[in-house]
């Protein structure tokens, strides 16, 4: 049960805890986490949830609270929720009960003072949209007459002005009188001005002291229909979350339905459930969820090898039969090496590594309302919308190529390995890690200008160099390579295509990632999964991947199946799954992998196979036999912090430190990145619009330059006449990068951007006049 609580909650504190919930006959009372804040008592089945699943809310405004025993207690709101509930102990009901009390207290004070508001309204019922025309009526009426007040101070300051001036005359006119019978007249003169002038100054203060009263009578008044507007637009905020997770809810359960068991449909069963009373509409049912249509079956299942198998692979016993499909060797070699592959620390270095930076400034607060821009942009290229920094972090997509060797040490392993499956193993991993730093990652990283570069030099750090450049500014494009001492190269294209659809958005990777090992020789290519940035709308933004990858050995033929399981509020597994299945080229599986792309990986050697009984959806499902599985990769905790700098990982804090030496195109000095993540957000994003346009304006300058190389007129340049002729390589989209080259892979038969060399020689001898000026 939960921990301790305080005895008395305080009227304004939200109050959290384990409850047991009564749901129907059949599951009796079900454990729920139940949070209680600003009058709304919601619950949900675990901790994990309250991000995205809200299982049910009652409004204790309207709700009746009753005791029936020690432990139970019921809240009801009339008869369209009812809620059993049972308490541990008795203390644990009579706390529950103290802060359920005092939060209703409060919700029907808030809702008797926004009543309070309107109690000035007509006494005859308003007619549809009346009841807040009464209101603005009021309001109306009270600017008018301050209105009023306002051009009666302008008239008394105009007429004191006047009567002010024709006295300063008066008086300097009695001043230059001589003593004659001319001072009675003038004496009679001044006293008549000075009393209008009195008179005037009397109705002024009149007028100040009304306005002065007018306005502080009315200013409770709007100070409390301020602080209820804001309060009715917070629960309206609310009530719309809700309503947007029960709409999807409700759409997942209607499709779903066609698939349930005919022991769900039992009417006997309805009929038990309905007249026992104690089950509302809005309490989920486990055996519901499960059958979600949406969700793709395990296209395998794994169950413990028969102990022999643990024997032999724990000694040097021979003579696996063929059933098996396993050498000797290899299962004690493999179990060994590919559970630890222990790395002894490196030796001292000569040189002192450099200390990087662990902090950058805090994510300012600024509050900037994201539908109100894409509200526009439904089905547009998200490359192609201009947007603030607000919605940014202050890194740019090259750098987050680089952030895929965050974990590095897979691929270091992969290169000891003697056995291309094992490897298999490592690289698959590799894979899956890269996604990790996405988990909390909702910030945009800035576009890349055509030609920035961004280098991550960490040869003394940890072996390895790494280079990516914008090949490509329509359609984007980046490549990325990275060379190891430890015999590995990395090498990889990637093109985005994002589109928004409304209540999500999706962010499909084109382009190919190649790994190659200088031992072995092997080489293995794969491709990344689908994006999807969910409750652009309303809610809390979260990241989901999903997808399949094949990650192929295109020496040997071996092959590792990866599927990213999408989350689906019906199912039964952890979220952000990932399962796979390591498969030599004739299609035998050695090796299973399972786990969750933002935590951890594990793998399991296959000692043998068979089919099992067929699915749900009459798939036949593979049985494996694994022995006991182990770990491979685990997610490294994030700073310190993280959550106050856009959650990045100790490796992605350093990318934007500034370094000496750098290309003048390197991500590190572009000016609107930096002032972004100095947190001078307004002048990141003007700086921001000059830099696009200045890349616009380069663009047009080549398509102008362009046209004019051209033989014939500008309007008969089409791609037929270009195509074969030498202007296609001048062609504006023809774009020749500084450090990279098209190539054509003849293992994958892909074609795409390599390192050609030179990067690291032009640095050591501090000559970049090649590069072009683009920040």
């Amino acid at each position: 049960m939960s921990e301790p609580k305080p005895p008395t909650p305080t009227p304004g504190d939200t109050y959290k805890g384990w409850l047991f919930k009564w749901t129907n006959y059949i599951k009796g009372y079900q454990r729920r986490w139940f949070v209680l804040s600003n009058g709304l008592l919601s619950y949900y089945r675990s901790q994990a949830e309250m991000g995205h699943t809200c299982r049910g809310t009652i409004n204790l405004a309207t709700a009746n609270i009753a005791v029936e025993d020690s432990c139970n207690f019921v809240i009801s709101n009339g008869g369209a929720q009812t809620y059993h509930l049972k308490a541990s102990t008795e203390v644990e009901r009579q706390r529950w009960i103290t802060a359920l009390e005092l939060a209703k207290a409060k919700a029907v004070h808030m809702q008797a003072e926004s009543d309070d508001s309107g109690d000035e309204c007509p006494a005859a019922p308003p007619s549809s949209g009346q009841g807040g025309g009464c209101r603005n009526l009021e309001i109306q009426s009270t600017l008018r007459t301050l209105g009023s007040k306002v051009e009666d101070l302008n008239t008394c300051n105009d007429l004191i002005v006047k009567h002010g001036s024709a006295l300063q005359r008066s008086l300097s006119e009695l001043e230059a009188l001589r003593v004659s019978g001319d001072v009675g007249d003038k004496m009679k003169q001044v006293t008549e001005r000075a009393t209008l002038f009195r008179i005037t100054s009397n109705a002024m203060i009149n007028a100040c002291r009304d306005f002065l009263s007018l306005a502080q009578s009315h200013s409770k008044r709007w100070q409390k229909a301020l602080h209820s507007e804001r309060d009715q637009r917070i629960r309206l905020e609310e009530t719309l979350e809700q309503l947007a997770k029960q709409h999807n809810h409700l759409e997942r359960a209607f499709r779903g339905a066609t698939v349930l068991p005919s022991s769900f449909s039992n009417p006997a069963l309805g009929n038990k459930g309905g007249v026992s009373g104690k089950g509302d509409a809005s309490d989920e049912d486990d055996d519901n969820e499960f059958f979600d249509a949406m969700e793709d079956p395990a296209e395998f299942i794994t169950v413990p090898a028969d102990p022999k198998y643990h024997r032999r692979s724990g000694s040097n016993a021979s003579g696996f039969s063929c059933e098996t499909g396993m050498d000797d060797q290899s299962v004690n070699f493999d179990e060994l090496s590919l559970a630890s592959n222990p790395e002894s620390p490196q030796t001292l270095e000569l040189e002192p590594v450099r200390q990087r930076r662990t902090r950058i400034p805090d994510k300012p607060n600024y509050y900037l309302n994201l539908w109100s821009i894409m509200k526009n942009c439904i089905g547009k290229e998200l490359s192609k919308i201009p947007m603030p920094v607000n919605f940014n972090e202050p890194l740019s997509m090259l750098q987050r190529l680089s952030e895929d060797l965050e974990y590095y040490e897979l691929l270091d392993k992969a290169a000891k390995c003697q056995s291309s499956l094992e490897q298999m193993c490592y690289v698959a991993a590799f894979t899956v890690s890269s996604y990790s730093t996405t988990v909390h990652r909702t910030g945009k990283p800035f576009n890349p200008l055509l030609g920035e570069t961004f280098e991550l030099d960490r040869l003394k750090d940890c072996g390895y160099r790494s280079l990516c450049e914008q090949v490509s500014h329509h359609p984007p494009a980046a490549a990325h390579h990275a060379l190891s001492e430890k015999g590995w190269t990395l090498r990889q294209e990637i093109t985005l295509a994002s589109k928004f659809r409304g209540k999500y958005l999706s962010i499909m990777p084109l382009g190919s990632i190649q790994c190659l090992f200088d031992k072995s020789e092997n080489h293995y290519s794969w491709k990344k999964v689908t994006t999807t940035v969910h409750n652009i709308i309303v809610g809390k933004l979260w990241i989901d991947q999903s997808g399949e990858i094949d990650v192929v050995n295109h020496k040997t033929g071996d092959r590792c199946h990866l599927k990213f399981a999408p989350y689906s509020y019906f199912s039964r597994d952890v979220p952000r799954k990932v399962t796979g299945v390591v498969t030599d080229k004739d299609g035998k599986a050695h090796y299973v992998l399972s786990g969750t792309w933002d935590e951890k990986m594990e793998f399991s050697r296959i000692m043998q196979s068979s089919k099992g009984e067929n699915g749900t959806e009459g798939k036949q499902r593979t049985v494996y036999q694994t022995l006991k599985a182990k770990e491979i990769w685990k997610k490294n905790p994030l700073p310190e912090g993280a959550e106050n700098m856009y959650f990045f990982s100790s490796l992605a804090l350093t990318l934007n430190e500034s370094e000496e030496g750098v290309a003048p195109t390197d991500s590190r000095r572009r000016p609107d990145q930096r002032m972004m993540e100095d947190g001078r957000w307004d002048e990141a994003n003007a700086e921001k619009q000059k830099l696009e346009e200045k890349q616009r304006i380069v663009r047009r300058e080549r398509e102008r330059e362009f046209v004019k190389a051209a033989s014939t007129p500008e309007e008969a340049v089409t791609e037929d006449s270009i195509n074969d002729s030498p202007l296609k390589s001048a062609h504006p989209d023809n774009y020749q990068a500084m450090w990279f080259d098209k190539f054509d892979d003849p293992a994958s038969g892909e074609t795409l951007h390599v390192y050609k060399g030179g990067y690291w020689e032009a640095k050591e001898q501090g000559s970049w006049d090649m590069c072009p000026e683009i920040f």
